[in-house]
C-alpha cells in the first residue's frame, strides 16, 4: 500500500496516493505510534495533504508523526508543518518552522513549491552581511 501509494504521489494522483498511505496507515498493528514504518507513512499523509490544500489536515499529521518519534530536526517535516501554519495564518509559528528547515537546506528544500514561502520567510530575515549565499 505504501509502495503504491508512493507511485500515485509521483504521478501527482495525490487523492488516490492519500488513500493508499492510509489504508498504510490503518494496515499497521497496533500501538501504530510505535511502528518503525508510522513516521513514513505519516510524513506520506501529511505531504497528499498538502498537495490537496487540506492545511489543517497536514498540521495534524506532521505532529502526529513528531509525537510518533520523528527527529524534530527533520527538514521535509519542518517544511510542510510550516507551510501548513502558514496557509491556516499562523505566520509567526509557520516562520519558527520554516526558517530552520531552510537553513538546514537551503532553496532546493523549497524546489518543487510555491515561491511564496521563501519570499515569506526571506520578509522576516536579516541577510547575513554580504547578502545570501549563492543559492540560498
Amino acid at each position: 500500500m505504501l509502495a503504491e501509494g508512493d507511485d500515485l504521489a509521483r504521478e501527482k494522483r495525490d487523492a488516490e496516493a492519500l488513500s493508499r498511505f492510509r489504508s498504510a496507515w490503518s494496515a499497521l498493528p497496533e500501538p501504530r505510534d510505535e511502528q518503525e514504518p508510522a513516521v513514513r507513512i505519516l510524513g506520506a499523509i501529511a505531504d497528499s495533504q498538502f498537495h490537496l490544500g487540506s492545511w489543517a489536515g497536514c498540521r495534524d499529521s506532521v505532529q502526529h508523526a513528531f509525537r510518533c518519534g520523528a527527529d524534530l530536526d527533520n527538514p521535509f517535516l519542518r517544511l510542510r508543518l510550516g507551510q501548513a501554519l502558514y496557509e491556516l495564518g499562523n505566520e509567526q509559528e509557520a516562520a519558527n518552522w520554516l526558517v530552520p528547515a531552510y537553513l538546514s537546506e537551503g532553496r532546493a528544500l523549497f524546489a518543487e513549491d510555491d515561491p511564496k514561502y521563501l519570499e515569506f520567510f526571506f520578509s522576516r530575515l536579516k541577510p547575513p552581511p554580504g547578502g545570501w549565499p549563492e543559492g540560498w
